[in-house]
């Protein structure tokens, strides 16, 4: 069975980091494309992030040189390490492979 579990949200202040990650289980990680969503607070979900099976990664514009992705082989891990995160970035984080999304975690940025 494909599970995806995320985990790392939190509450932040702007300009703060943190870092998600997405543990994946059912599939091997390397083998396949991800992506990063995040819906915020009343609206509908915003496409964050890819990596794709070569290793290549996309961004939106609006994380673009805040936000990296990687993933960790050994561990079947997805990560997303978000730098000078500001207030619209706050939501819930959810990672997806094809049909499958795990449940999400929060990240708040406020002061």
């Amino acid at each position: 069975e494909v599970q995806l579990v995320e985990s790392g949200g939190g509450l932040v202040q702007p300009g703060g980091s943190l870092r998600l990650s997405c543990a994946a289980s059912g599939f091997t990680l390397r083998t396949t494309g991800l992506t990063w969503l995040r819906q915020a607070p009343g609206k509908g979900f915003e496409w964050v992030s890819n990596i794709n099976s070569d290793g290549t990664t996309d961004y939106s514009d609006s994380v673009q040189g805040r936000f990296t992705v990687s993933r960790d082989n050994a561990k079947n891990t997805l990560y997303l390490q978000m730098n000078r995160l500001k207030a619209e970035d706050t939501g819930m984080y959810y990672c997806q492979r094809g049909s499958t999304r795990g449940q999400g975690t929060r990240v708040t940025v406020s002061s």
